[in-house]
């Protein structure tokens, strides 16, 4: 965790030419000189003593730094995903300021290769890119232990290119230890379940719990005894029937034993009723969506009569159809996550209203195609508005 936040510090800090965190400077410059390598990156003497530094194939110049940050100014990532990665950037000094250790996770594994494009040349871009997805790939939930020595291999060349590109002061310990990262969760497993996130994050709320600096003990347990005291009534109140507050969705839909509409009925129920017509998937496609629920309504009205019948009461409200009026809203909680139409997240720092959804759905190559099939695929989309259906 802690090696991934200094070579991004270093990293980040290299190419904005940030003061403080750049691992290029005079001294940089000298130390090649010394080693005999880049003879281009020397140092060079102008009038008045003055020194400048020549451009290295890492080195941004104004507009790209200004296209760097406004790229990580503009990203906007759903509730909880990160901190508000806009605070962080200067643009008026083109740089990255309290950068925290999820922080840098975050632009180390996804934000970073996207920043990156078009302002670097094409080697340098590919190298750093390779050492992104190399985090990306030892911090994945599921790691087949097959792999490792794969990740261990590209790594190793990884920073072999990035001593190619950057100056020897840029590999201190901790760009090193990168190489030991496969072999560790060889022996520990994975990452994720030793990272320290979660610690840091509940120090910070302990440290918030303090106000009187000469007694933070004191404090601290003050208020973790005032907020177990609250968690106990709310879980003891859990039950309780809250007032004005949509119910969650597991609270909504009930059990879904009973009555089962199944699709290849109404497929039989088509063919049998227009013999002559052709049999394809895309002409029953067709024909389900046209004439799928008024054949749906029938069949459950028929199905009410027999005198045991089992159509539950949430077959009987989707037959009926919803009623015309709808409840509209901004934003809806399900499940634990929450969504936001797309006008609100235009006024907002996160963005919550992207969605995906994945459906069968019927594939063919061509408009006269005869063997189409049914595939599995994702489908993604904005939400402009949330309505609540009403069907009872």
């Amino acid at each position: 965790m802690h090696i991934k936040k200094n070579v991004c510090e270093s990293l980040i800090g290299t190419l904005l030419n940030i003061p403080g965190k750049t691992k290029d400077g005079e001294n940089a410059r000298l130390d090649m000189v010394a080693m005999g390598i880049r003879e281009s990156l020397k140092l060079v003497s102008e009038e008045r003593k003055h020194i400048v530094l020549p451009a290295a194939c890492y080195t941004l110049s104004r507009s790209e730094k200004k296209q760097f940050c406004s790229t990580l100014a503009g990203v906007k990532v759903p509730t909880g995903y990160s901190s508000n990665i806009k605070s962080l950037v200067q643009m008026k000094d083109l740089k990255l300021i309290n950068l925290k250790s999820h922080d840098c996770h975050t632009l180390m594994q996804q934000l970073l290769p996207v920043a990156i494009r078009g302002v670097l040349p094409t080697e340098v871009r590919n190298t750093i890119i390779q050492l992104c997805y190399f985090f990306n790939s030892i911090c994945s939930k599921i790691i087949d232990s097959s792999k490792l020595q794969q990740l261990q291999d590209e790594v190793v060349v990884t920073l072999c290119l990035l001593e190619k590109y950057f100056p020897p002061a840029f590999f201190d310990v901790m760009v090193h230890l990168i190489i030991h990262l496969p072999r560790e969760i060889k022996f520990c497993g994975p990452v994720w379940l030793r990272w320290m996130y979660s610690m840091e994050r509940y120090m910070k709320i302990l440290k918030g719990y303090v106000r009187n600096r000469h007694r933070p003990k004191g404090c601290i347990i003050e208020c973790y005894i005032a907020e177990e005291a609250v968690e106990f009534c709310s879980e003891y109140l859990a039950n309780a029937r809250t007032i004005g507050v949509p119910k969650g969705i597991e609270e909504r839909i009930e059990s879904r034993s009973g009555f089962k509409v199944i699709p290849t009925d109404y497929k039989t129920f088509v063919q049998t009723l227009y013999p002559m017509k052709p049999k394809n998937e895309k002409w029953l496609q067709a024909e389900h969506k046209r004439s799928f629920s008024s054949w749906f309504k029938r069949k459950i009205e028929t199905e009410l009569v027999r005198p045991k019948n089992t159509v539950s009461q949430q077959i009987r409200w989707l037959a009926h159809e919803p009623k015309r009026e709808v409840l509209s809203y901004r934003g809806y909680g399900i499940g634990g996550y929450y969504y936001y139409t797309s006008d609100h997240d235009s006024r907002s720092t996160t963005q919550n209203s992207g969605v995906m959804a994945e459906a069968e759905s019927l594939h063919m190559s061509t408009a006269k195609d005869k063997n189409s099939i049914y595939a599995n695929m994702l489908y993604y989309g904005v939400i402009e508005d949330i309505w609540e259906l009403n069907y009872t």
